[in-house]
């Protein structure tokens, strides 16, 4: 009797090292596929939200399943968010980062451990670590915005709200500034740090309304920061004596360009940019061979098309 208690007990022991209770990543990848992760600026933004589910939908649909994190505009967070992705053996992540100049320890990391990574939407110093980039032209978008903003006018003096450790948005205001060198009679007045957010935004807008009284043009350099203008505007009175064009073309963007509140924004295409991330990365693990740089289209929202851009409620 006494041997047949040693017996049973050795048996629960072995139970609990198999992986009784809480299941390790490794037997969780083998009830639901392979591991992939992705690492966010923000979740904070429709755009990323849209971004997501692109790269969700190829890789749910292959039978493996997405971790999805949230950087909260820290660059500290996001470099421990990468490691711990690294250190559960994902099987390749896509990384939107938050400063542009910031990943490469974390690009190094995962290439050490034979993790391929994919940079999405917003393009990274130490891009030739990565396995490609995958993002929208941004410098055409810049340049569709000056564009716009020429038409009407060709005069404007200009403030830019500007998120400068953002590839991206530097490579807008890049062909914002390329496209205006057309038009000697728009003049740039400013360019502040707007951080890419609405609650950003608000405050910049308002201390350069009061610190340059000609100001009748902005360009933010993204929608949610160019719908805090518009609140500071409104705010102050003004939103008839400011044009504002924009790039991204969230749904919050399209209603404020239909009410008239925004000129235009330069559309770009997330859940396109996340598709085709996951299927460059599923390309690579099946050994094929990836392009390293990746351009997704991008095309003006007016008032004239504002309305074939907005999606049924």
């Amino acid at each position: 009797m006494k041997g047949s208690n040693i017996l049973l007990v050795a048996i629960a022991g072995a139970g609990l090292l198999c992986g009784c209770g809480t299941p390790s990543d490794t037997a969780t990848t083998s009830r639901e596929g392979r591991l992939f992760g992705v690492s966010f600026q923000t979740m904070n933004n429709p755009f990323f939200v849209d971004l997501n589910e692109g790269i969700k939908e190829v890789v749910e649909a292959r039978g493996d399943r997405l971790v999805t994190l949230d950087s909260q505009f820290n660059s500290l967070k996001q470099k421990n968010d990468l490691s711990d992705l690294v250190l559960r053996d994902a099987s390749g992540i896509f990384i939107n980062p938050v400063n542009w100049e910031g990943i490469k320890g974390s690009l190094l990391q995962a290439k050490r451990k034979g993790i391929p990574c994919i940079i999405v939407d917003a393009p990274a110093k130490d891009a030739d670590l990565a396995l490609c980039t995958v993002a929208s032209d941004n410098v055409e978008a810049g340049r569709m915005a000056a564009r716009a903003l020429a038409e009407v006018k060709p005069n404007a003096k200009i403030v830019v709200l500007h998120l400068s450790t953002n590839k991206a948005c530097i490579d807008r205001v890049t062909g914002f500034k390329e496209e205006m060198a057309k038009h000697p009679g728009m003049e740039i007045l400013d360019i502040q740090e707007g951080k890419g957010t609405t609650e950003g935004g608000r405050p910049v807008m308002r201390d350069l309304l009061g610190r340059f009284p000609e100001l009748d043009a902005a360009f933010p350099i993204n929608d949610p920061s160019a719908l805090g203008a518009v609140s500071a505007l409104e705010s102050a009175g003004k939103l008839d004596q400011v044009t504002i064009v924009t790039v991204d073309g969230s749904q919050p963007a399209i209603k404020a360009i239909q009410a008239g509140r925004l000129l235009s924004t330069s559309a770009q295409f997330p859940r396109e940019i996340g598709r085709i991330s996951a299927e460059k990365m599923y390309e690579h693990l099946d050994g094929k061979p990836v392009e390293k740089d990746v351009k997704v289209r991008v095309e003006l929202i007016t008032k004239e098309n504002a309305g074939s851009f907005l999606k049924a409620e």
